[in-house]
């Protein structure tokens, strides 16, 4: 047993007795450094002292491109590798076993961005459609709160927490309202509330809502149960799940996919991404910009289609 192997032993001993890691962790961690130990065998290194930081960096990118043996692994399963190689070199200089930690400098890759699901428009205006049993006060209220969620970006949660009297509905002949949002940290915003959104709302207020409140002790909430108070988040997931359902559109919805499709079709119908930024109630238009990528297509779309030298 050479200088490596030994203080990789060491290290999942410590891991198991001291810091007691559950034994899939453990499982882990082994197979993460069993393959570190291959790899340095592999370029002729037995002892922690010829360990550099070129060494981490190349077991890393032979992690990303994969050899003989193992398949190349995604940004995730690569990340998780080296972290568990940092963390044993780490431990090798707490415990006397090394002097210089050559990890430290190596950064575990980033996670691929993943892209938020949009919903198409017409799939987005069957599910409003399919809101509620027909003809019933909850399918007032049911297809409100989803006018609500895709009409103004509400998170699941802003929906739900919101009263009466945050609506600001416009007079006849006016086409946008005002809803005030509490988002995250209880930051308030102010967000646009087009017809749609406000005449679903409006016949909830007038002939569903009343009914409702008659069944409980009188609540400022906007949203009510069958039982007269506030809807929880659970329920209003529930119930865009179901229209979902009569829909026909099964595949990845949830409250936050009514969101990210406001977002991606205010893009696509030409809104700047500040102000997109402001009505989700993002602290950075960093956390907005994501949403860019979803459109590129269409940007590619109007660019081969407009511009004089993107066409043979």
């Amino acid at each position: 047993m050479n200088d490596v192997q030994r203080a990789v032993r060491t290290y999942l001993d410590h891991l198991s007795v001291e810091r007691g890691l559950a034994a899939n962790t453990l499982t882990s961690y082994r197979r993460d450094l069993r393959r570190y130990q291959e790899y340095l065998a592999e370029v002729g290194i037995e002892d922690l002292a010829g360990i550099s930081e070129a060494t981490v960096s190349g077991f890393l990118m032979r992690l990303r491109e994969g050899d003989q043996g193992h398949p190349a692994l995604s940004s995730t399963s690569a990340a998780r590798t080296v972290v568990a190689v940092r963390g044993f070199h780490r431990f090798a200089v707490a415990d006397g076993l090394a002097t210089v930690d050559p990890a430290s400098g190596v950064k575990p890759p980033a996670p691929a961005k993943r892209l938020p699901k949009a919903l198409p428009l017409a799939d987005v205006e069957a599910i409003l459609e399919a809101a509620g049993s027909p003809g019933t006060t909850l399918a007032l209220r049911d297809r409100a709160l989803l006018e609500v969620l895709y009409g103004t970006g509400a998170r699941i949660s802003e929906a739900v927490g919101l009263d009466v009297d945050d609506l600001d509905l416009p007079d006849a002949g006016e086409v946008v309202g005002t809803v005030l949002l509490r988002g995250k940290g209880g930051k308030e915003r102010l967000v646009p509330v087009g017809s749609y959104a406000r005449e679903a709302v409006g016949s909830y207020l007038v002939r569903g809502r009343p009914e409702l409140v008659a069944a409980g002790k009188g609540t400022p909430a906007l949203f009510l149960n069958a039982r007269g108070g506030r809807l929880s988040r659970q329920s209003a997931w529930a119930v865009l799940v179901k229209a979902a359902e009569r829909a026909g559109v099964t595949k990845d919805v949830s409250p936050h996919t009514l969101r990210h499709s406001f977002a991606t079709h205010l893009l696509d119908g030409g809104a700047d991404v500040r102000v997109v930024q402001e009505l989700l109630g993002h602290a950075s238009v960093t956390t907005t910009q994501v949403y860019t990528l979803v459109t590129v297509d269409n940007l590619r779309e109007v660019f081969a289609t407009a511009h004089p030298r993107a066409r043979d």
